[in-house]
């Protein structure tokens, strides 16, 4: 069993952004379209206990949204085994602070960004002694344990992707492992998790071909989205993400990709957000879902 909940959709800063008055933002404040938190997945092997995929600034909103990750047993207690962490961005780490009540939970990441997270004292709130960090081998698969040390059911395997330093390392020389993706199966289904990605190598196109769920990163419609819109300066290369439209595309590209294929990580800015408009249409005669916080997709069912 394969069980994995959409807790957040949305590229940082969320949907609607707090700053912007965009027609789909405002849409979205006034109700007319649904809103949507930061990405975040969680993924679990028996439907009990959940492991999340990135760590959100909006992560304790989205517990409190989603059951599954309600307490349930001691009078402290949290369904929530581990965290791991695909890169070292804002809004894939912040979320960690919410964490940071005394509870046990494991908390995977590379090197990379481990490295990250250690030259920021604040997360030091989130007590090594109680969150032991632990690290991801990129390329090397491992049966993903609870965090009292029994199996869970799942393997894990993560994977370089071309990518990005986080805004603030930028300064900084470019780290090995700084953007993974995550390859999840139960041993029969399997999952990719890829938020974010600057480009579809042979490698990560047979890695999902073999997949069958895909959560793919759908920050923009097209390279230049951003600067068009007079809100950057910046390319979607530039920012490490790769566009849904155009030549080399993932719409172009991900042809074949898993029967079960969801964008998530979609910016403010993107079109696609937009239901009725022609982007959107694309997307879904593509046979894309446009991911929506609360999406919960479960592959196989309990032996």
């Amino acid at each position: 069993m394969l069980d994995i909940l959409v807790l957040g959709s949305a590229a940082g800063g969320g949907f609607p952004q707090w700053n912007s008055n965009a027609p789909g933002c405002r849409a979205a404040r006034e109700g007319r379209i649904p809103a949507r938190t930061q990405t975040s997945l969680a993924v679990s092997g028996d439907g009990q206990r959940w492991f999340l995929l990135n760590a959100a600034p909006d992560l304790r909103a989205q517990i409190l949204a989603n059951p599954p990750l309600h307490a349930r047993d001691a009078l402290r207690s949290t369904p929530i085994q581990g965290v791991l962490l695909t890169n070292g961005e804002i809004d894939s780490v912040t979320g960690l602070l919410t964490l940071r009540e005394r509870e046990a939970f494991t908390l995977w990441a590379t090197r990379a960004t481990h490295a990250q997270l250690d030259a920021n004292p604040i997360f030091e709130a989130v007590n090594r002694e109680i969150v032991p960090r632990l690290t991801l081998e990129t390329g090397i698969s491992f049966s993903l344990p609870n965090k009292d040390g029994t199996p869970s059911g799942l393997t894990v395997t993560a994977f370089d992707v071309p990518g990005k330093a986080p805004l603030y390392a930028e300064h900084l020389p470019s780290r090995e492992g700084e953007t993974i993706g995550l390859d999840i199966g139960d041993g029969t289904r399997r999952m990719v998790f890829l938020p974010a990605c600057a480009e579809l190598t042979p490698p990560i196109l047979e890695r999902i071909g073999s997949a069958d769920a895909l959560f793919m990163e759908g920050t923009l419609w097209r390279d230049d989205e951003m600067i068009r819109a007079g809100l950057s300066p910046k390319t979607g290369l530039r920012m490490g993400h790769i566009s849904l439209s155009g030549p080399g595309g993932s719409l172009e590209t991900l042809t074949d990709a898993p029967p079960h294929r969801v964008f998530i990580h979609i910016n403010n800015s993107n079109p696609i957000l937009l239901p009725g408009s022609p982007e959107r249409s694309a997307v879904e005669a593509a046979g894309w879902s446009v991911g929506e916080d609360g999406m919960r997709l479960t592959l196989g069912a309990v032996s």
